[in-house]
């Protein structure tokens, strides 16, 4: 059977990346994981305190960039991919609310998103690679055969990232989250580099009142339909 290439973009915290690993997972794709990606050189950012009172030192992350190398590794217990920063497993620490309410800034720097494109694009030079993001269908993969935009009121996507949260043990504060989902929808739609729209050939999916099941299911029917014309 020919290999496809899948892009799945869409808003912070409306499950994509859930599906996306799900498909992968059932159709034996690789899965790659770009909002992880960001989040790791942010957090990169803040732990070598490149975020000053004025905002992001840019000319010492972009001097610093070459350092950066990330990498993703199955793990078996989870079934799913965890994102390493340098050879060091982050999959927990890029999760926090600290990462998420600096990763938008710097997902915005062109020289950052050019550094992320040119490995997402390595990653899926093959084919058979289901990836998910911001602008995987616009820019990483313009040409991709089957392009999915989710989306979700931003109330529904604060309240999933409150429970994925409070399962995994850590704080948080469901007015935070909201206004986090808030801000970064306002970012990522009106950066100037490759801002988060939906693609002309994308289908879009509002799935503000679908379980995770049905998720699934729609983006497996939709997968197997775009195989069988390609």
């Amino acid at each position: 059977m020919k290999k496809i290439t899948i892009a799945i973009d869409g808003h912070s915290s409306c499950g994509k990346s859930t599906m996306a690993k799900d498909l992968a997972r059932e159709v034996g794709y690789v899965y790659v994981d770009t909002g992880a990606m960001y989040r790791s050189v942010t957090l990169f950012a803040l732990r070598n305190g490149l975020f000053t009172a004025d905002g992001i030192n840019e000319e010492e992350l972009r001097h610093r960039m070459p350092e950066i190398h990330i990498s993703f590794k199955f793990n078996a217990e989870t079934g799913r991919p965890d994102t390493y920063l340098n050879g060091e497993l982050v999959e927990q620490d890029i999760r926090t609310m600290e990462v998420s309410n600096h990763v938008s800034p710097i997902a915005a720097l062109g020289f950052v998103r050019e550094a992320m494109v040119a490995q997402q694009q390595q990653m899926g030079k093959d084919k058979g690679v289901v990836m998910d993001g911001r602008d995987i269908g616009t820019t990483v993969f313009p040409d991709a055969e089957l392009k999915i935009y989710v989306t979700a009121s931003a109330e529904v996507r604060a309240q999933r990232r409150y429970d994925e949260l409070k399962a995994k043990g850590m704080e948080a504060d469901y007015d935070e989250i909201l206004k986090n989902v808030q801000e970064r929808d306002y970012i990522d739609s009106h950066r100037e580099v490759s801002p988060l729209r939906k693609a002309d050939d994308a289908i879009e999916l509002d799935n503000s009142h679908m379980t995770i099941a049905e998720q699934k299911q729609w983006l497996l029917d939709r997968f197997n339909e775009t195989v069988k014309e390609n």
